[in-house]
């Protein structure tokens, strides 16, 4: 016999398959329970995430730019070039913004879609319900936890794995080190620009702006870093997640031939509804089929034949 969901040989010693844990007799999906497309979901999720890293870094590593600026304001004592590199940090800030928001946004629905589908998967072992998928996301404090843990149980029941994947511990490794990294190098950039003459006289007050952005690259390295190695992860997560639940959805059985009362018969005109069935309330006569039974004969009409 072979496993609907994987198509592996089944051993009738164990209760379910040894390679997706499907047990003996089950479907690939419960055809009662509803089921999410994901592929096309985790694919525009996947774009947004590693759209969304590749904006961060041009302002995480703007101090190398600002720097030049600063040395170039130094050298002219022009305080407007100054200025001209925190509104261009500014505009760079906006894009990244905006892509992380239309990735968030994807990733909750793509997140409560997946987890919404292995309640569907036999064999599967949910943890968490599936309205942890969106709030866990949200939720301060829990953000820092259930969300891995839900994204580890999809991994797990999707992929075929007793343990979780190591893919999901590096990717929120990483996406714990860049968003406090983030917040903690932002908190000191600012302190630190806020001690900074607002309108500096001589060259000693520009050479402040040249160390602030020269002390200011190494800190930001370590989210940037942490960044690319999260949105890379994450997005290797999406797809193998989402081709694989799209796989085994794939292998659900079809509506028909089963056929609910009601239900227009397969293959019959538009309009029509077959008659329905007449209650049985006893045992039906049986028909004499006996041909030697002669009828009787009729009399012949009054007057007699013709010539007679």
């Amino acid at each position: 016999m072979q496993c609907p969901t994987c198509g592996d040989a089944t051993s009738p010693a164990l209760d379910e398959c040894a390679r997706c844990f499907t047990p003996l007799g089950q479907p690939a999906v419960n055809p009662g329970l509803p089921t999410y497309a994901v592929r096309g979901l985790g694919r525009a999720a996947s774009i947004a995430v590693g759209a969304a890293a590749l904006l961060y870094l041009p302002a995480a590593l703007f101090p190398l730019v600002g720097m030049q600026i600063a040395r170039t304001a130094t050298e002219q004592g022009d305080r407007d070039l100054l200025l001209g590199a925190v509104l261009a940090e500014v505009a760079l800030t906006v894009p990244y913004l905006l892509a992380i928001l239309v990735a968030s946004v994807l990733v909750i629905i793509w997140t409560w879609r997946v987890r919404k589908n292995i309640d569907a998967f036999p064999g599967a072992l949910p943890s968490l319900s599936s309205g942890w998928a969106i709030a866990g996301w949200l939720v301060p404090f829990a953000n820092f936890v259930v969300p891995a843990r839900v994204v580890a149980n999809v991994a797990r029941d999707s992929l075929w794995r007793r343990s979780t994947p190591g893919l999901v511990v590096v990717w929120w490794a990483a996406w714990l080190a860049f968003t406090i990294g983030d917040r903690v190098v932002a908190k000191n950039d600012d302190r630190r620009y806020a001690e900074l003459t607002e309108l500096p006289r001589n060259e000693a007050e520009f050479q402040t702006y040249v160390r602030y952005y020269q002390e200011t690259i190494g800190p930001r390295l370590i989210p940037a870093v942490a960044c690319v190695v999260a949105g890379v992860a994450f997005i290797v997560l999406i797809r193998r997640i989402s081709a694989a639940q799209q796989d085994r959805i794939s292998r659900a059985p079809g509506a028909w031939p089963y056929h609910h009362p009601g239900w227009p018969t397969p293959g019959a005109p538009v309009g029509y509804a077959p008659p329905p069935a007449q209650p049985v309330t006893g045992s039906s006569p049986q028909v004499a089929t006996d041909s030697t039974v002669a009828s009787p004969p009729v009399p012949p009409p009054a007057g007699g034949t013709i010539g007679a």
